[in-house]
């Protein structure tokens, strides 16, 4: 599933957002970007939210997590924040301490009694 950008250039649609299809015109500076300054040709490796590790592409064992941002209501906003936490911290049993880290550091978790 592609999509055809207004400059031409083909988008993959079904790709993650870290994962971009990649032209065969020349690479040049202008070319990184369409019309509005969002990147489609270059491959964007995540970071560990917890250790700012690089993830490699094949680690299978990484997960993303959206995290959304409610009103008073209980409503979505249409904000949300985004943590990625590699293999690493998931296979050593560390993964919902440093999300607990993570979420107390955006404010979005109180240890209050």
């Amino acid at each position: 599933a592609q999509a055809i950008l207004a400059t031409g250039a083909r988008e993959h649609t079904l790709l993650p957002p870290y994962y971009v299809a990649r032209e065969s015109a020349p690479v040049s500076a202008e070319a990184m970007q369409n019309d509005e300054g969002r990147i489609v040709d270059l491959y964007l490796p995540r970071k560990c939210s917890a250790t700012n590790r690089l993830i490699p592409a094949k680690e299978h064992s990484a997960v993303q997590l959206n995290v959304g941002q409610v009103d008073e209501n209980g409503r979505y906003t249409g904000e949300f924040y985004t943590f990625a936490l590699a293999g690493f911290i998931r296979s050593r049993g560390e993964s919902d301490a440093c999300l607990n880290r993570l979420l107390h550091e955006k404010g979005l978790l109180t240890f209050s009694k």
